[in-house]
């Protein structure tokens, strides 16, 4: 059970307040009261306005004229000028916390309502993320976005607070998605119905078919734009033990790095087990568990039937055309894990990746 001395309302009560009730219980006006008691009417008017500080002086008259004990009066005071500091600390660290995420985004994609009341704002803010004060968010989010850190070198500049965001909007999205309980096998044995859709040029057709697909196996597949400050292109963890998140945020908006890093995320559910959260962005030092990943992708992608005809070939456009439709995959893959292995540089047969627009999703 809470004490006492732990309630902290997030508003004060200034000494006057208490003045004023004991006035007009009395019927005595402000200016009256001012004349008996020596002061001039403003300057009790500053008192009853939480303005004025109440000094001795003052609580010895109100003592005489109003009752309650000079320790009363000054104990009052003592108080409001305690809260009025701890107020104006909340306001600043609820400033620091806003300023964490990105605000104007999670604002401008609807994800949080606009406030112009900054503790309206902290309040939508903190219904989103479904905790009830900052500490708790820190140990829900910050504490294991800390943890998933190790993973990125120092170049990485995502903002926790803008992962934090992209990662719980991504689980209420979840949420709305028909989904099976989880199965490994079955998951493991989708993803060749799965690579054909990279031939796909329609997001609008491939996206519902890769969430069906996946929502039978027991995986919650969403794709959301990342806010700013958050470079995250994938992540995946369990929500529940029967259910898995996979979220993708289409980062570079070309079909090669899409897919590529879908199957990058399902290899981390299906070898890494269900107690991490991963988290994918450039700059990633290649861990052991990220390098299976890597491996795990290029190879559901262009499968090993097909590595040593992909490592000899022929490093002309009608030749990757050709082996990609031979593979079941788009020219882009191809160009992409030729570019991965050092055959073509980065710069090179980009005009075989489909490239799309926020628009097309």
């Amino acid at each position: 059970m809470a004490r006492e001395q732990d309630f902290q309302p997030d508003w004060v009560s200034a000494p006057g307040e208490t003045i004023a009730d004991l006035l007009q219980e009395r019927g005595l006006p402000p200016a009256v009261f001012a004349q008996r008691i020596g002061c001039a009417p403003e300057d009790v008017n500053e008192l009853l306005r939480g303005r004025a500080l109440l000094t001795a002086e003052t609580a010895r008259l109100l003592e005489a004229h109003l009752g309650a004990s000079i320790r009363f009066w000054l104990n009052r005071e003592s108080q409001y000028r305690f809260d009025l500091a701890r107020l104006h600390k909340n306001v600043q660290t609820d400033r620091e916390w806003l300023k964490q995420l990105p605000l104007r985004d999670m604002i401008r994609f609807g994800w949080v309502p606009s406030a112009t009341d900054l503790s309206a704002q902290v309040a939508a803010c903190l219904d989103f993320f479904g905790v009830p004060d900052k500490t708790t968010w820190r140990s829900t989010y910050g504490v294991p976005l800390e943890l998933a850190a190790f993973r990125t070198s120092a170049t990485f500049d995502s903002h926790p607070g803008a992962v934090a965001a992209w990662l719980r909007q991504g689980e209420l999205a979840g949420r709305s998605i028909s989904c099976k309980m989880w199965d490994s096998e079955r998951f493991f044995g989708a993803l060749p119905t799965i690579r054909p859709l990279t031939r796909q040029k329609d997001p609008t057709r491939f996206i519902p078919e890769l969430t069906r697909i996946c929502g039978d196996c027991g995986v919650a597949v969403v794709v959301l734009r990342a806010p700013a400050g958050c470079r995250a292109s994938g992540a995946t963890r369990f929500v529940s033990p029967d259910r898995a998140l996979l979220l993708l945020s289409f980062r570079y908006l070309s079909d090669d790095h899409f897919w590529f890093t879908f199957f990058h995320e399902a290899a981390h559910l299906l070898l890494h087990g269900p107690n991490a959260l991963f988290l994918e962005a450039p700059d990633m030092l290649t861990s052991g568990q990220e390098q299976e990943a890597n491996d795990f992708a290029a190879r559901a992608l262009i499968p090993d039937i097909f590595r040593s005809e992909l490592d000899g070939l022929p490093l002309r456009h009608e030749d990757l055309i050709r082996f990609a439709r031979r593979v079941g995959v788009s020219p882009g893959i191809v160009a992409g894990q030729l570019q991965h292995l050092g055959r073509l540089r980065r710069d090179q047969m980009n005009r075989l990746k489909r490239r799309f627009e926020w628009s097309d999703l």
